[in-house]
């Protein structure tokens, strides 16, 4: 599942961030926020009418991300403990 397609409010994890191209800066600077393998993600909030931008949380830190950037991450499902 992308990340853009999360409903809001439900927890995941971050399996991967796909580059559009080699030395993509975007994927990168994705990496470079958190966005990593193992990474509890989820969807604070999403703009009126499904548009950008999506308010991200990762850890108590977050990101308003376009839906363009977060169609890049992978998500799987958050395993209960």
């Amino acid at each position: 599942m992308r990340l853009s397609d999360l409903p809001k409010g439900i927890s995941a994890v971050v399996d991967r961030v796909d580059d559009a191209h080699a030395d993509d800066p975007i994927a990168q600077r994705l990496r470079d926020l958190g966005f990593v393998d193992g990474e509890a993600v989820r969807v604070a909030a999403v703009a009126p009418m499904g548009g950008d931008p999506l308010l991200i949380q990762i850890g108590f830190t977050r990101f308003a991300l376009r839906r363009a950037e977060a169609d890049r991450v992978s998500v799987r499902s958050a395993v209960a403990a």
